[in-house]
């Protein structure tokens, strides 16, 4: 039988806001601290994740945030025409940063030590972890620095470029992502879908948990942010009348459609593939799979 509409209900709600919010600005003043190493340089604090999407379940405890340096960049001017690559070569030949992102990941490890103890902070190969601790949340804060894709360069002062989060991973490598595109256009579906999409990805992201609690799928199958990615694909006219009309809709259209053309929720490559920021199409599908039985077999 189906998954009845109450417990569909129930899995649609957000979880903590007043604590991870609480949790989320101790963190940022811990970072934006005068005494902090990198004070002088130029740095944006935001948030991602699922807290910051909205998209949260009960049972993510984490909340991410990212902490930017942009005094520096990575330039990617692979979709630069001749013309503009040589203008853009010539605007930033010989200049040299004199602040690397080694020394600012540094000091932002050491700006979180100072604030919240050696015990609770740990770098780890993404992201500096900070433990839970009373009301306090645990929370990954991800140090990073701008990676501009560029579509035009004719000056300094007159180009045109997508701008998002580089860093580096000591098990795959440099890590590129979009994660503020990734928030907007996650606001803009919840919007025109007339604010269905979001409670929709909480109910998936629920039914993972419960699928991974069950041993029906590892933990590592469907994260959050690839959840998020395919419902975002999912076109408008799927959503809406009840929570089992709406996922029944997008499930059978995730199914049916050609997922090799599913893209990211930033839309700035595909949500499938084998590179460090893509989803193995292996565990999409085999996430959907199980899904299926879920619903079926309740």
């Amino acid at each position: 039988m189906p998954i009845p509409n109450s417990q569909l209900e129930t899995w649609s709600h957000q979880g903590s806001i007043t604590q991870s919010s609480t949790t989320y600005q101790t963190i940022r003043t811990a970072l934006l601290d005068s005494e902090a190493a990198y004070s002088s340089k130029s740095y944006n604090v935001f948030l991602q994740g699922s807290y910051g999407n909205d998209t949260n379940i009960y049972s993510e405890s984490d909340v991410d945030t990212v902490i930017r340096l942009d005094s520096i960049f990575h330039g990617d001017v692979s979709g630069l025409s001749n013309e503009d690559l040589q203008a853009y070569r010539n605007a930033f030949s010989g200049s040299a940063a004199d602040y690397t992102f080694s020394e600012f990941k540094q000091g932002v490890v050491n700006r979180l030590t100072n604030a919240f103890g050696s015990s609770n902070v740990s770098a780890g190969n993404k992201a500096i972890a900070i433990k839970a601790n009373g009301s306090r949340r645990s929370a990954d804060v991800i140090a990073c620095y701008q990676y501009r894709r560029y579509t035009r360069f004719k000056s300094l002062t007159d180009s045109s470029y997508v701008s998002g989060i580089i860093f580096p991973s000591s098990w795959s490598g440099e890590i590129i992502n979009y994660p503020k595109q990734h928030a907007e256009n996650c606001t803009s579906k919840h919007q025109s879908s007339n604010s269905w999409f979001k409670p929709m990805v909480r109910i998936v992201k629920n039914m993972r948990t419960k699928l991974v609690n069950n041993g029906v799928i590892a933990g590592d199958v469907a994260p959050s942010y690839y959840i998020e990615g395919m419902m975002h694909n999912v076109p408008i006219n799927k959503f809406g009348t009840s929570y089992s009309d709406t996922f029944v809709n997008c499930l059978n259209w995730l199914i049916e459609t050609d997922r090799t053309k599913l893209t990211c929720a930033h839309q700035q490559y595909y949500l499938l593939g084998n590179s460090n920021v893509q989803w193995a199409s292996i565990k999409c599908d085999q996430f959907l799979n199980a899904l299926v039985s879920l619903w079926n077999e309740w």
